[in-house]
């Protein structure tokens, strides 16, 4: 097992974690993906191999464990968080964007492109792989062996200044959606840090990002149009986001406050972490 106290072992683990992800996403699953079924499909589907095989084999090599022990247990409590996270991330998106609908800062018009009945459930899917990678590479077996060793925001800040960096080449990307997608892995980590499994952020997630495209709001600069209609403004991009989408809203930056009380104050249920916590005979 890696040794928590041992800095040159960690650093080999981390180093050797972050090289076989980008080997394994750059080389094999995101272009096979991209061949397949173009962009959104390697960038979520594509990711999700490559972070799963890259976190399965960094447990098996330094510490001889499943995939399991990078916190996603098979439990009620597993529910539990997931379905507090579900229900944290989906009403976010409603607190950010119901207001301007209802005070006229925006309106529902419909889509040129109408979606076809299967949009849905497809992108659906590909929310939920894309959702699932990102946890799996950004607070899965390198954030949470650097957890243990060096504690919480020494770990938690500099990794969702990466989260943050790795959205920059996404479309429309602008500095207030960047702050904000920081902002985003920090409560990330933070949930991380309350349930000690990647249940909970992973709902978080899913649920805020999910629920956007619902409203016909632009996802992170994509356009995901799931139901026939989309979210114009009539207020500014202050308030819309631009074309980033919501998440490079002043409203967003309020919300991630909320956010963050409501994951602070949720009754979640606090698993082990093989990865971060003391063995379980010796706590």
């Amino acid at each position: 097992m890696t040794t928590r106290k041992d800095p040159a072992r960690i650093a080999l683990a981390v180093l050797a974690y972050a090289v076989m992800y980008y080997a394994i996403a750059g080389y094999l699953f995101e272009p096979l993906l991209y061949w397949v079924g173009g962009l959104l499909m390697a960038g979520t589907v594509g990711r999700l191999l490559a972070a799963g095989f890259a976190n399965w084999l960094a447990l098996r090599i330094f510490e001889n464990r499943t995939l399991l022990a990078v916190g996603l247990p098979l439990n009620r409590g597993a529910v539990e968080n997931l379905g507090f996270g579900l229900l944290g991330g989906m009403g976010a998106a409603c607190l950010v964007l119901a207001p301007p609908l209802l005070v006229g800062a925006a309106h529902l018009t419909s889509s040129a492109e109408p979606a076809s009945p299967g949009t849905l459930p497809f992108i659906t899917l590909l929310l939920i792989a894309g959702a699932v990678a990102e946890e799996m590479l950004f607070r899965g077996y390198g954030f949470q062996i650097l957890l243990a060793a060096l504690g919480p925001w020494a770990t938690i800040l500099p990794v969702s200044i990466l989260f943050a960096a790795l959205h920059g080449g996404n479309l429309n990307a602008t500095w207030p959606g960047l702050v904000n997608t920081a902002g985003f892995g920090v409560l990330f980590g933070y949930a991380f840090l309350r349930s000690r499994d990647l249940w909970l952020p992973i709902g978080l997630h899913f649920g805020w990002n999910f629920a956007l495209p619902l409203f016909g709001a632009n996802l992170s600069g994509f356009t995901m149009r799931v139901t026939g209609h989309d979210m114009a403004w009539t207020a500014g991009k202050l308030w819309s986001g631009g074309d980033y989408g919501p998440e490079a809203s002043i409203l967003t930056s309020a919300v991630l406050v909320v956010l963050f009380v409501y994951v602070w104050k949720a009754p979640l249920r606090r698993q082990h972490s093989a990865l971060v916590d003391p063995p379980t005979e010796n706590a």
